[in-house]
C-alpha cells in the first residue's frame, strides 16, 4: 500500500538556517498522527511542504506517491496555525466558498454541524468570537472528504470546552481511511484521539511510534514520555 504521505531525506532551509533536517516518514492510510514538538521544532514548516506551499532544499516529500502538486492537493484538507477568514464574511458566504473551491467538500454535512452549535449561516464572522471562529474553520476543513488532513495547531489559545469540541470533531467527522496529521505542542489535551506520534525537535525527528507501544513498552503517557524526551 501506498503511504499516503512519505518524506525521502527532506530538509527545508531558510536562509543559514535548517527547518528541517533528513525527515523519513511514512504515514499510513486510516490513522489519527500527532506531529509533536516544542514550538520551532518544524512542524509548520513540514504541514506546509506536504500541501505544496514551500518547496524542500533537499530530499522529497510525496502525497500519495507523487511530488506535491495541483493533483495532490485535491487529496488534502489543510488547517492552517492561522485563520484565513475574512471578517466581512457571513458563514454562508464560507459554505458557497467551499462548496465552489472543493469537489469533495459536503455541504450538509457542513450545515449540520454549524445548527447543532447554534451558529446561523446568516451570522458575520466579524463577531464571533475567537473560540467559535475557530470551529466554524474546523467544520469546514473536516467537512472535506479528503484523504489526508493536515491540522496545524487546531486547538491552540481556546478554552477548554472548544478544545474537547474540536476533538470530537475531528474524531467523529473524518473518512476512517483517510489519516490526520495534528501538529501540537499540547500533547495531554490531543493524546487521546492519536493512533501514532512524531516527535519534531529541532527541524530532526528524534521518535516515532505508536501510541500503545508507548503505553505497552515504556508503561508511560505519551504526554510523561515528551517531557521525559524534551526535559519539560
Amino acid at each position: 500500500m501506498t503511504p499516503i504521505l512519505e518524506c525521502r531525506g527532506l530538509g527545508k532551509r531558510y536562509g543559514s538556517q535548517e527547518a528541517l533536517t533528513a525527515v523519513d516518514l511514512k504515514l499510513e492510510p486510516g490513522r489519527i498522527v500527532g506531529l509533536l514538538g516544542p514550538n520551532g521544532s518544524g512542524k509548520t514548516t513540514l504541514l506546509k511542504l506536504a500541501n505544496g506551499l514551500l518547496t524542500p532544499s533537499s530530499g522529497e516529500i510525496l502525497v500519495d506517491g507523487r511530488r506535491p502538486d495541483v493533483e495532490t492537493r485535491k487529496l488534502i484538507s489543510y488547517l492552517p496555525e492561522r485563520s484565513y477568514l475574512n471578517n466581512w464574511m457571513r458563514v454562508c458566504d464560507l459554505l458557497d466558498f467551499f462548496s465552489d473551491f472543493y469537489a469533495d467538500f459536503q455541504k450538509a454535512k457542513a450545515v449540520d454541524m454549524l445548527r447543532r452549535l447554534n451558529i446561523e449561516p446568516t451570522h458575520r464572522l466579524k463577531p464571533l468570537s475567537k473560540g467559535t471562529k475557530e470551529k466554524v474553520q474546523l467544520i469546514m476543513v473536516m467537512s472535506r472528504e479528503a484523504r489526508l488532513y493536515l491540522l496545524d495547531e487546531p486547538i491552540g489559545g481556546v478554552d477548554p470546552a472548544t478544545r474537547d469540541y474540536i476533538l470530537n470533531t475531528i474524531i467523529g467527522n473524518y473518512n476512517e481511511n483517510a489519516t490526520v496529521l495534528i501538529s501540537t505542542h499540547l500533547i495531554s489535551d490531543v493524546e487521546q484521539v492519536l493512533d501514532d506520534v512524531i516527535f519534531l525537535n529541532k527541524g530532526q525527528v528524534v521518535l516515532t511510534s505508536s501510541v500503545d507501544s508507548i503505553r505497552e513498552e515504556r508503561g508511560m503517557s505519551v504526554d510523561a514520555l515528551f517531557r521525559e524526551v524534551f526535559k519539560c
